[in-house]
């Protein structure tokens, strides 16, 4: 059976961007699990499964729907246990958590800062109007001035992924030999700004950036599937 991924999209149905979703995708493809995604606007979150969920990621298996990047990960772990783990038992759950809060708290807001303005160009009219409202109202100050101290604070940005660039010292996946759902929560972070933004958030000889080429070279090249931005 193919699993529906209602997936954020903006003016080009083709370039999914949302980092909760490409942790989904990425999930999915990790289970083997065949799936298909349904392009879906900022203006049509609201109505994906009759308002059964208020934000996407959603997944619909059968009459099934599961909402949360989080909570659909640990539901295809219980309902395919024979498939590759994507968290290699209940302490890889409890780390994952950790990575997970880690890269809200440290990656995001800078990722969603700097690429403030790159998101709602490449968005439809409507979505325009939608994003520029409640953009403006969490930052406090008009949609063009949010990105304006990104290249000044890109290098505390770089600086703070010392953990991670460490810890990819000892091994090329932060799931160790190879990836778990850790990964994927970092690397949909990264894969957001790389089809959005053409802004050059990693150096080019930063660990990194090679650990983000080999998650996007993962499951057929699933993240090389949307080219980076131009």
């Amino acid at each position: 059976m193919t699993v529906l991924l209602y997936d954020l999209v903006g003016s080009d149905p083709s370039r999914p961007f949302s980092p909760h979703c490409w942790k989904v995708a990425f999930a999915l493809a990790h289970k083997g699990v065949s799936f298909e995604r349904v392009p879906t606007p900022f203006t049509a979150v609201a109505g994906v499964e009759n308002g059964r969920h208020k934000t996407v990621p959603v997944i619909r298996e059968g009459e099934r729907t599961v909402g949360d990047s989080f909570d659909i990960a640990l539901d295809l772990e219980r309902r395919y246990p024979d498939r590759a783990t994507l968290f290699g038992g209940p302490g890889g759950e409890a780390a994952a958590r950790f990575i997970e809060r880690w890269a809200l708290l440290t990656l995001h807001p800078y990722l969603a800062q700097a690429a403030l303005m790159d998101i709602h160009d490449r968005l439809s009219p409507d979505d325009q109007a939608h994003f520029r409202k409640t953009r403006e109202a969490r930052f406090g100050k008009r949609l063009e001035d949010v990105p304006l101290t990104r290249d000044e604070r890109r290098p505390a940005f770089r600086a703070g992924l010392e953990p991670l660039r460490a810890t990819l010292s000892f091994q090329p996946f932060l799931g160790g030999d190879g990836p778990l759902f850790a990964d994927y929560i970092v690397a949909g972070a990264f894969q957001w700004v790389r089809v959005i933004s053409d802004y050059e958030f990693l150096a080019a000889d930063d660990p990194v950036r090679a650990w983000l080429d080999r998650c996007l070279d993962l499951h057929d090249g699933l993240g090389r599937s949307v080219p980076a931005a131009a």
